[in-house]
């Protein structure tokens, strides 16, 4: 039977920078949690460990889709080599801060210069789309990326933390650090498959976020981020209530298996159906698998629901990517994919805020709401884009009109 996914790394360079990548970004789930890990151990407040670590977070999101537009005009290695230098020495004085205890202002300057890292996951899809645009080829590639991000989170988070409570605080910061120098090393110095600079020409001036399929899609992103981040903060909060705190990571690693399993499925196949009702579907399947969290009243209840609600989860990023590839000129597509991802994180954001204040307000089950709320709005988003996700004609059958000449 034929492997899609053997097929894809048989091009010249791609194991390579698949496997550096892969290194390079699990700083991505190390770094905000291991900065918790770190902070409140050393400083022994925990609002001041979920502060320095909310403004690495929210500055990377900010300062991500600035530095991939420069990557799109200029190069990967002349934009992420700096940058990524910077988010190293700052991580490194942030940990050398924690431990010499100097004053805790230096502790926000130093996680606000390490937010200038780049989207290792854009800079690692652009490489793939250079391979194989237009290519069913692209949409294995783009699956395989998703379940690596899959990967990342569920093992960066426990590495993190687990260092950090087996050897000394710093350790989760110290190889977060080391892996983002050595992973980044090892991806920027494979020039051979490093996109070329193309001429901002068809419409390419600008930022990719003033793009309308970008911003529906970005949009609808950030409330599906939501409901992760609910997922994660209410499963914390239930397992305790119920007197099985332990329980917490099995139930959030089922929930990250699920997507895991279903994205690698997707990639394989060869769908027809046009990307903009893929991308309705898998966010109307996350919408209506919030609903049985509600009901979720034991851990393994909770662990079969949180399952369930995580099968779509891929492939709303498989076909995220797809249609931001189709939609944003080549010259801003680090930028576009760029966004996707920050839409992401900033949901997660809000989202933990939002389901931390219902756990507190209204109960630890009541926290799932937000699960809802965030699905329902991330629907009807992507449903009322349907047109401008299509073609430009919005031919909702996803065949190509040729444009009229003027």
């Amino acid at each position: 039977m034929r492997n899609p996914y053997s097929e894809i790394f048989r091009a010249p360079g791609t194991k390579g920078f698949a496997a550096a990548a892969f290194i390079a970004r699990l700083p991505i789930a190390m770094a905000p949690i291991g900065i918790v890990a770190m902070l409140s151990q050393t400083h022994g407040e925990y609002w001041l460990a979920g502060a320095v670590s909310a403004t690495y977070a929210l500055v990377n999101a900010f300062l991500s889709p600035q530095v991939s537009r420069m990557v799109d005009r200029l190069g990967q290695s002349r934009v992420a080599v700096p940058t990524t230098l910077v988010s190293v020495l700052a991580f490194a004085t942030l940990i050398v801060a924690a431990n010499q205890h100097w004053p805790v202002w230096t502790l926000f300057l130093s996680a606000l210069l390490a937010a200038l890292m780049p989207s290792i996951p854009a800079l690692v899809r652009a490489r793939w789309t250079e391979i194989f645009r237009d290519r069913p080829e692209l949409n294995t590639a783009f699956a395989f990326e998703s379940a690596a991000d899959e990967l990342v989170y569920v093992a960066g988070a426990s590495l993190s933390v687990g260092l950090s409570a087996a050897l000394f605080p710093e350790a989760g910061m110290a190889v977060s650090t080391l892996l983002l120098a050595f992973g980044s090393a090892a991806f920027l110095l494979q020039r051979s498959t490093e996109p070329p600079i193309r001429p901002a020409e068809d419409g390419a001036a600008g930022s990719a976020i003033r793009l309308r399929p970008v911003q529906i899609i970005t949009f609808a992103l950030i409330f599906v981020g939501a409901t992760f981040a609910t997922t994660e903060v209410a499963t914390v909060a239930i397992t305790e209530e119920l007197g099985q705190p332990e329980a917490a990571s099995l139930v959030i690693g089922v929930y990250a298996l699920g997507s895991f399993v279903l994205g690698i499925v997707v990639g394989a196949l060869s769908l027809r159906t046009p990307l903009q009702r893929q991308l309705a579907i898998a966010v109307a399947v996350i919408a209506l698998t919030t609903l049985p969290l509600l009901f979720a009243d034991t851990v393994p209840t909770l662990a079969l629901a949180v399952f369930v609600s995580g099968v779509a989860i891929s492939p709303t990023f498989i076909t995220a990517f797809g249609l931001i590839e189709r939609h944003v000129p080549p010259a801003m597509l680090t930028e576009g994919v760029t966004w996707v991802t920050t839409g992401i994180g900033i949901g997660m954001a809000l989202g933990s805020f939002a389901a931390g204040w219902m756990v507190d307000t209204f109960g630890a089950q009541n926290g799932f709401w937000v699960s809802v709320a965030a699905g329902a709005v991330a629907l009807v988003t992507v449903l009322a884009g349907q047109c401008r996700l299509a073609t430009p004609d919005c031919d909702l059958d996803g065949d190509e009109a040729a444009v009229p000449a003027e």
